[in-house]
């Protein structure tokens, strides 16, 4: 079995806890979990449609979808594709003799025969275009019946008018003869339109079938995903261990995971020890140890140990189970761009229903013998040609593909709206620890001033940033445990944001951070630690200063090491043509060093959470289109402020949550795969577009028969079936392109 690595290729989401620990933990989910039992049903195209079983969308017709993804389809969806391919090929099995009889005339070897136009033939056409307009084409009465209710017109309104019409013009035209004056029939008979009519709804029916089996090749990566998790797990009892099937697996249940067996859901080992290729969290295909109370995450594999675990996470809220909400909530989202579709479409059906009736009044009036069957035929083409389903598809086919491929790739995006804008940046923000950097820094340096004890200097400072949940504390504590050394507790710890901490240990004053902090704390003396710091700084080390009892005490320097893939993030940004701005807490020194570097266009230092905001208005003030990339809690105010907040995968949960876009492994390189997927996307939704519109205008002042007074040319009505089916189904290969996208 291929690790995800392989088959959908998500990379890293590691999580650094307080004590610099890392573990595994869940991605915010884009929108609440739905309640355990209660199952919901959406509109591919219109999201705010939710109903508790499945049906048709009121506002389009569309078969509503299941809003929880699933591994395997689901059985309203398998049953409807398995119903409309029923009704395609049992419709075109009849509709098909249905065409040669009336084209029977037409060729040369039959159309000297005398039955060819003899009431047999006209009563079989009819016998057999019954079954295939009033059954096989039902669903499409019945949902345009339910638009005209809804007052909310669209595709199956024209189709059902259209089919309608051309059915019933025969039928009386076969029944009633009568009814017809003189002028509209040749050889004493009306002409019919059986064929037109039974084509039509076999055409529209293909495209069903087509949209519906392109509609669930869009999930594939969601699917791809799901299943990674196993369908069962080995749950721990007192007589024995047995099988359960994995959504019935509950916080608390103790599960046996064998070797070779993928981790089921979310938890901690509490017994044995082994060895987990993780390489659809980390990115790394080395095997990581586990030992009891070690974390673990479902859809990982089991190497040759044998363990027993506690579940933590199960369901929607394990780690697999939030991308997929992310990505699932997102594939249906609405791009802003699908404003201007939804505009046009909300008068569309109205305007072509006006052009039919124009067009039958003026082939009435205008047209020549049998005028009547002219103004049917050529009304009822305009109607199906200009039905509007490739201008409905053309947005959200290309967004459902455009967020599964880019989840394929680790760059989960929270909704359409964020892809859409992604492809206007100009300008990326950037914070610099824990996003160019590793986030993992390191105590390089421990210079104690004169009368200070270096290893005692050290456990003091260890001491008291204990207490600290910053990176940069969490080096220095950890430098202390590697040398063995004893830290103690701390009284009236304070932190100052953006300056540093403040406490008591053993009753000894403590005050560790910026020299400003301790300047307001009335530390005098510190000329002679700020000039050590300038080298220090220079060589892009963070400098924190000391006091101990009122008197300045040392520098301990930490260095966070750029990630090795952020030289060629950078210039994959600036070969996009994007400009890189660094705004960071740290000191100008250290801030300089690193985007000299990186070959940075600008660096803003000793900015706080609101100056980032500050800045990021500034910018989007000046004209700029900016994007903000942050890893921190800090950076929350500013992901929001951003035109597109993009959150690196390995940093605090309330980033993401903040962000438009997640980067799974927290790689900088994602940003340029995701500002080429927003490209690709855009570009593919405007040729969709473009395809739709320029199919309608073209198509229904042809149908309508502008071009009969110059060429003698009209449209039948089964070539405007054949033109609406293939317009729709040129859209829907057109999405299914970004499929192969390279990013």
């Amino acid at each position: 079995m291929n690790n995800l690595a392989h088959q959908v290729d998500l990379e890293a989401v590691s999580f650094r806890s307080s004590d610099g620990s890392t573990r595994a933990t869940a991605l915010d989910p884009v929108a609440p979990i739905q309640p355990k039992g209660r199952i919901l049903y959406t509109c591919p195209m219109h999201p705010e449609v939710q109903e508790e079983h499945p049906g048709d969308c009121p506002k389009c017709g569309m078969s509503l979808v299941l809003k929880t993804a699933t591994a395997n389809p689901d059985e309203a969806e398998k049953a409807e594709l398995s119903c409309m391919t029923m009704r395609f090929w049992i419709g075109a099995a009849l509709a098909l003799p249905v065409f040669v009889l009336a084209m029977a005339h037409l060729i040369p070897v039959l159309g000297r025969q005398s039955w060819v136009d003899g009431n047999a033939s006209r009563w079989l056409q009819f016998a057999l275009a019954t079954p295939v307009v009033w059954w096989a084409g039902w669903p499409f009465f019945h949902r345009g019946w339910r638009s005209v209710v809804t007052r909310h017109l669209n595709m199956f309104t024209l189709i059902a008018i259209g089919v309608g019409a051309a059915f019933v013009f025969s039928a009386v035209a076969m029944l009633l003869p009568g009814l017809f004056p003189l002028a509209m029939k040749h050889e004493g008979k009306v002409a019919l339109y059986f064929e037109a009519a039974a084509m039509v709804t076999v055409l529209v029916l293909l495209g069903q079938v087509l949209e519906l089996r392109a509609r669930s090749r869009t999930g594939s990566a969601i699917k791809a995903l799901l299943n990674l998790a196993p369908p069962t797990a080995r749950q721990v009892a007192p007589g024995g261990d047995h099988e359960v099937p994995l959504d019935q697996v509950k916080v608390g249940d103790w599960l046996r995971v064998v070797p070779g067996d993928k981790v089921p859901v979310d938890g901690a080992v509490v017994e044995g020890h082994s060895s987990v290729e993780e390489s659809m969290i980390t990115g790394e295909p080395l095997p990581v140890e586990k030992a009891v109370g070690d974390k673990v995450t479902g859809g990982t594999i089991n190497g040759p140990g044998s363990f027993v675990m506690r579940a933590e996470r199960v369901g929607s809220d394990t780690l697999l189970g939030q991308i997929v909400n992310m990505v699932g909530e997102a594939q249906r989202s609405r791009a802003p761009i699908q404003g201007l579709a939804d505009k046009v479409a909300g008068i569309f059906v109205p305007v072509v229903l006006a052009v039919s009736a124009l067009t039958f009044l003026l082939w009435m009036w205008l047209g020549p013998e049998p005028r009547l069957a002219h103004a049917v035929v050529n009304a009822v083409a305009v109607l199906i040609i200009a039905c509007p389903c490739a201008l409905g598809l053309a947005t959200p086919m290309s967004i459902m593909v455009g967020v599964g491929r880019g989840a394929q790739e680790g760059v989960l995006v929270k909704n359409a709206g964020a892809l859409e804008r992604l492809e206007e940046i100009t300008t990326l923000v950037v914070d610099k620890t824990g996003t160019l950097t590793e986030g993992k820094p390191r105590l390089m340096d421990i210079l104690p001033a004169a009368g200070f004890d270096a290893k005692e200097f050290l456990r003091l400072a260890a001491s008291l940033e204990q207490n600290s949940e910053h990176p940069l504390a969490a080096a220095i504590v950890q430098s202390a445990k590697d040398k063995g050394l004893i830290l103690e507790s701390v009284k009236d710890f304070r932190s100052v944001t953006g300056g540093g901490v403040v406490g008591r240990i053993a009753g000894r004053a403590m005050m560790i951070g910026k020299p400003d902090l301790l300047r307001n704390e009335k530390i005098i003396g510190l000329e002679p630690l700020e000039a050590a710091a300038i080298k220090l700084q220079d060589e892009g080390k963070t400098a924190m200063f000391v006091a101990i009892d009122g008197k300045p005490a040392g520098i301990l320097a930490v260095a966070d090491p750029i990630k090795s893939t952020t030289p060629e993030a950078i210039q994959e940004l600036h070969t996009l043509g994007l400009k890189i701005v660094m705004l960071t807490g740290d000191n100008r020194r250290t801030a300089a060093a690193v985007a000299a570097q990186l070959g940075l266009d600008v660096v803003e230092a000793e900015i706080g959470p609101a100056g980032k905001v500050a800045h990021l208005r500034k910018l989007r003030a000046e004209g700029k289109h900016v994007a903000m990339a942050g890893d921190g809690i800090n950076d929350a105010p500013a992901l929001s402020e951003a035109e597109v907040g993009i959150a690196m995968g390995t940093g605090s949960d309330v980033a993401m949550q903040s962000a438009g876009v997640t980067l799974v492994k927290g790689d900088l390189r994602g940003i340029a795969k995701a500002v080429r997927l927003s490209r690709a996307t855009m570009r593919n939704i405007r040729q969709n577009l473009f395809f739709a519109f320029l199919y309608n205008g073209l198509g229904i002042p042809v149908a309508a028969g502008v071009l009969y007074p110059f060429f003698d040319l009209l449209l039948n009505p089964i070539i405007a079936g054949v033109a609406m089916s293939l317009s729709s189904v040129s859209v829907i290969s057109n999405a299914l392109r970004l499929r192969k996208v390279r990013l």
